[in-house]
């Protein structure tokens, strides 16, 4: 009981109940019944206070890096290539972490505080004594929901970012239109699209599971709901640059090969 309950050992039992409660997520996925109605109200929740913040946030990321991509472009006199660093850019990186960094900042904290609240109010005990199952009934509709909102925006900021970048190109630094477009798909390819989807994926399961194991297994009161919510956000970040890397130097061995 002693080791047990040693302080240095906290954060191994939390790493330890992170990947069981992950783990039950996924099994109580295709297990019935499914909280269909729940899923549709967190999707909207999501979507509804992730939209607009993340397609306002991946203007001036294209815009930036495509002014930068064509200062070096313009030093060789090859201007007509900048179709070609936009989608670079903008489908292997900007689309995916713009996408979850606003699911993350937004979505799961709201879904971390209304689980936290939750569970200091005694709400899951309650579910438990009822026979309901919490991970079942709360934690899997609100991963699904957070991953499907992922997916469906880091589509949706690619498409902006690429047009953002088209047009600061073309009416701004006065790139042929022409080259533009033909230059998107000169490195970039249905390869590189499917990769930057499956980045957008993974992070908002991630998102999504680590906010509700933050909000399930909170401590502490109402500051401990505050905690929590912000351990949130530093604990996607950390894990969405980890991810990043790895389905990067994966997609990479896919894509060029």
């Amino acid at each position: 009981m002693l080791i047990a309950s040693h302080p240095a050992t906290k954060p191994v039992r939390a790493l330890g109940g992170f990947f069981a409660m992950s783990l039950d997520t996924f099994i109580l996925m295709f297990q019935r019944p499914f909280a269909f109605r729940e899923y549709v109200i967190q999707t909207w929740f999501v979507a509804r206070v992730s939209v607009l913040p993340a397609l306002m946030l991946t203007m001036p990321y294209s815009v930036l890096l495509v002014f930068t991509f064509n200062i070096l472009l313009n030093e060789f006199g090859a201007s007509d290539f900048s179709g070609t660093g936009a989608a670079i850019g903008t489908v292997n990186q900007i689309g995916p972490i713009v996408t979850v960094l606003v699911v993350s900042g937004a979505g799961a904290t709201a879904m971390c505080a209304d689980l936290g609240a939750r569970t200091i109010r005694d709400e899951l005990d309650a579910l438990r004594v009822m026979g309901i199952n919490p991970v079942q009934a709360l934690v899997v509709p609100r991963v699904l929901a957070a991953t499907t909102v992922a997916l469906a925006l880091s589509a949706s900021v690619i498409i902006v970012g690429l047009a953002g970048a088209f047009l600061f190109c073309v009416y701004v630094q006065h790139v042929s239109a022409g080259a533009f477009i033909s230059g998107l798909t000169l490195l970039t390819g249905a390869g590189d699209v499917v990769v930057s989807l499956i980045k957008a994926t993974l992070f908002g399961a991630a998102a999504g599971l680590i906010a509700c194991y933050k909000g399930v297994y909170v401590g502490g009161g109402p500051a401990g709901v505050g905690n929590a919510v912000n351990e949130t956000v530093v604990f996607t970040f950390m894990v969405l640059f980890a991810i990043n890397v790895i389905v990067t130097a994966v997609g990479i061995q896919f894509t060029v090969s």
